[in-house]
């Protein structure tokens, strides 16, 4: 599979996210010669547990993320990251889960937006929206590279590819930036190897950060 960063929007402080910085965002990839392939979307549910019994609440995490992504409809992810374990289970799981009952979606986030094919690059860029809402909470943007799926070996040509679009970007003179987070994948059992799981690490912890700055920024 190819390697794949997600990036997600720093609002600068006192600056807040909003649908005209996704407008630039995705007019800069078409400046840079971005061919539209079409929309794309994602979700994330977190989960909490419903103890009918309290005594067994120490046999359940406290809390866990579950992740639908848009190249891979038939699966859905699960992290626990307090335990530091991601899951690969069929999309049925969630109905499963439905009718268990034992864990309840308390949030429920959905990334929608277009995808974009730049040479040996693939884009997605999106706003990050509550379920029923049109309220932007955040702007975030995969950057895939299509040739390699080696994460050390991509490395270079993905901070030179980063380094291009910063620049293509700051011309906008936008109150803020696009920002990748650097993962130790290898605390998830996650090798070299990009995966599906590595995805799901990644907006696990982008949503992370995201929620922090947005309090930030509030605060």
């Amino acid at each position: 599979m190819p390697v794949k960063w997600v990036l997600h929007w720093q609002p600068n402080q006192g600056s807040t996210v909003s649908s005209q910085i996704l407008n630039e965002a995705t007019q800069c990839v078409e400046s840079i010669n971005g061919v539209k392939e079409g929309r794309w979307k994602a979700t994330l549910n977190y989960y909490k547990p419903l103890l009918r019994d309290q005594t067994n609440q120490a046999e359940f995490p406290r809390d866990f993320l579950g992740i639908s992504l848009a190249d891979q409809p038939n699966k859905y992810y699960f992290i626990i990251r307090s335990q530091r374990i991601v899951v690969e289970a069929d999309s049925s799981i969630q109905l499963i889960m439905e009718r268990l009952q034992s864990y309840k979606s308390k949030v429920a986030l959905y990334f929608e937006g277009f995808q974009y094919q730049l040479g040996d690059f693939r884009l997605r860029v999106g706003k990050v929206v509550p379920t029923h809402s049109e309220n932007v909470r955040g702007i975030v943007m995969e950057v895939e590279y299509l040739p390699i799926s080696s994460m050390e070996k991509s490395r270079k040509v993905m901070e030179e590819f980063l380094e291009i679009w910063h620049e293509a970007l700051s011309k906008r003179s936008l109150p803020g930036k696009f920002v990748n987070i650097d993962l130790n994948f290898g605390e998830f059992g996650l090798g070299d190897n990009y995966t599906p799981q590595h995805t799901a690490v990644r907006y696990a912890l982008v949503m992370a950060h995201m929620i922090a700055t947005v309090q930030a920024v509030r605060g």
